[in-house]
């Protein structure tokens, strides 16, 4: 994939220019630099990944593309765990959701619970939303991983998902064939705390 490629993955979401984002998961930027193409040089984006390197990859690339880094935010943290940042208008998951699955746990009665990590992660992501701000995820269109992508879920398994979570009902914006795993999807909904 290329940067047209990611563009037109977020492209149909018709996001509003400007506000405060988070790209959690950003990665050396792939995704980022789409989503700054998408709102803009008033955005305000926070670029949230563990990887120092890619992080400095992320910020060499966005110069490179835009000129200017100055609205651009690396923070090098785990997105699992609190994170400083302000209230967002917006935020974007690409390719991170998939290394979390479901555990078992033991409730306080002694029964077994299905806990799904993917849940908890999400609403944890969706406590730093503004109401009504938009969450864009990317993933792969398929239930079933492999070792590299060990947990996707389905455009399907996402509109089950996403209420539970705190959001609207995801709206699909487009999806893109990967030799990978069959293809890729994206998909836009909103925080439903409005």
């Amino acid at each position: 994939m290329n940067h047209s490629d990611h563009v037109n993955l977020l492209k149909p979401a018709n996001l509003n220019p400007g506000g405060v984002w988070a790209d959690f998961g950003a990665g050396s930027g792939a995704f980022t630099l789409a989503l700054r193409e998408l709102v803009g040089s008033d955005a305000e984006i926070y670029a949230v990944d563990t990887d120092r390197s890619s992080l400095l990859d992320l910020q060499d690339a966005y110069q490179a593309r835009f000129g200017d880094a100055t609205n651009l935010h690396p923070v090098p943290a785990d997105f699992t765990r609190p994170l400083q940042l302000p209230p967002l208008d917006g935020a974007l998951m690409a390719n991170a959701l998939h290394y979390f699955k479901d555990a078992r746990t033991v409730t306080p009665t002694g029964q077994l619970a299905k806990v799904d990590n993917k849940l908890a992660l999400l609403r944890h992501i969706c406590s730093y939303l503004k109401p009504g701000a938009a969450f864009l995820l990317v993933e792969y269109n398929i239930d079933a991983g492999n070792l590299w992508v060990p947990h996707p879920l389905s455009f399907g398994t996402w509109q089950a998902l996403a209420q539970q979570a705190g959001f609207t009902e995801p709206r699909l914006l487009a999806t893109h064939p990967s030799s990978f795993l069959r293809e890729l999807f994206s998909a836009v909904c909103y925080s439903g705390n409005s």
